[in-house]
């Protein structure tokens, strides 16, 4: 922090090793912030750090922020980024007199009686009964019509990053034009996340056909919502939900694939409002965490992600961001690029975040299942082109 000095303890995992020689560019950056991610935090210590990565092109400077998904989501980390940031250079923070000190760990006993009062509370999973039912009544009903050919869970086309990963990260990260974006948005008469969701879809299309991978049936991505705003639970900071996407990837026109993605999107949003915004949470309030660790153990060790049809292809994830500049301890940031968990089954993750005039890719994988992950941020540009060309003629 600014005005104090910082207390800083060693390390109990060996530091990360520095960019080759500066300076270093884009990809030295990327294979850094792979390796930064590949490490496993120190469950004895708070589930954040950060990394200052030095001797960058042009002497910039890179902050790696990492932060567990268990404490923060999206949108919390976001906020959480702009909340260390300034609106203008020249801001002096200072240190709050009162020292942070956190809860002291409780005893056995004590985690004991916390559970018989909260037990009482777990027979409220009765009540959750008719509601489910209802709602799985309602997607059979849905997806019997299926008008919109909407995207349906378990039903996604294999690729190569669909299979058990390994503790290995790898990373990419690119930009787009804003402007651009909402120019595409306007003649299509869609939402931005559509086109977000188009452009990804463009990049896994000439990704995947490149390597003769291409599946003919479409892939289909898992998109987080924030419920922020709209769930009654007060408690945690995670806060999410998550819809079907069907990426359009078996369509090579890229003006038609944005308007078949705009269209299951509006489905995939209507049954998404169907379910309600707490469903998933109030499922998850009766999860027992200890038999819930050792059924994801045994599924990890199992890799029974290979065995069962694939759930969804990947995640993508687009977070609002600042929509002016910031300046991080008085430099002013030139991009914000956010990187989320990966899965068993689903080992790539795109998401985007807007900050100023841009949209901030970012890219990551388990390195084993996509070892050239830069290629598709490299697509990204070309993808955006190629909509923005089609965009032009529509009008």
């Amino acid at each position: 922090p600014v005005g104090g000095q910082p207390k800083i303890s060693p390390p109990h995992n060996p530091p990360p090793p520095t960019p080759p020689g500066p300076p270093a560019g884009r990809r030295e950056l990327a294979e850094l912030v792979g390796d930064i991610a590949s490490r496993p935090m120190d469950r004895d210590r708070p589930l954040w750090e950060m990394s200052v990565v030095e001797g960058l092109d042009d002497g910039k400077v890179a902050v790696v922020s990492k932060y567990h998904h268990a404490a923060v989501d999206g949108i919390t980390g976001a906020n959480l980024m702009m909340h260390l940031c300034d609106p203008e250079p020249g801001v002096t923070k200072t240190v709050p007199e009162d020292e942070w000190r956190p809860e002291p760990k409780p005893s056995d006993w004590q985690m004991l009686a916390e559970a018989v009062v909260k037990f009482p509370t777990r027979a409220g999973i009765v009540g959750m009964l008719p509601k489910t039912v209802g709602v799985v009544a309602g997607f059979a009903q849905r997806r019997r019509e299926n008008k919109a050919g909407m995207a349906i869970p378990f039903s996604a086309p294999r690729t190569p990053f669909n299979l058990a990963i390994t503790p290995h990260r790898a990373v990419a990260f690119t930009d787009a034009e804003l402007d651009a974006i909402k120019e595409i948005r306007s003649a299509f008469g869609v939402k931005v996340n559509d086109v977000v969701l188009t452009v990804v879809a463009g990049a896994l299309r000439a990704y995947l056909a490149e390597r003769d991978e291409l599946p003919d049936r479409s892939l289909i991505a898992s998109v987080p919502v924030s419920v922020h705003e709209s769930t009654r639970h007060t408690a945690g900071v995670n806060k999410v939900s998550t819809l079907f996407a069907r990426l359009g990837t078996d369509v090579a026109d890229p003006a038609q694939r944005l308007r078949e993605v705009a269209e299951n999107n509006r489905g995939a949003k209507e049954e998404h409002e169907a379910m309600g915004a707490d469903f998933l949470q109030d499922w998850s309030k009766y999860a027992p965490p200890n038999t819930f660790r050792l059924a994801a153990r045994m599924y990890s060790s199992l890799k029974l992600a290979e065995m069962h049809p694939v759930v969804h292809n990947l995640v993508v994830s687009n977070v609002p961001g600042p929509p002016t500049p910031l300046y991080f301890l008085g430099v002013r940031v030139d991009g914000m690029y956010p990187f989320g968990p990966v899965f068993h089954g689903a080992g790539l993750t795109v998401t985007v975040l807007s900050h100023n005039d841009k949209l901030n890719f970012g890219f990551i994988a388990c390195k084993e299942l996509v070892p050239d992950i830069a290629a598709l941020a490299d697509a990204v540009p070309g993808v955006v082109a190629e909509l923005l060309s089609a965009a032009r003629k529509s009008g």
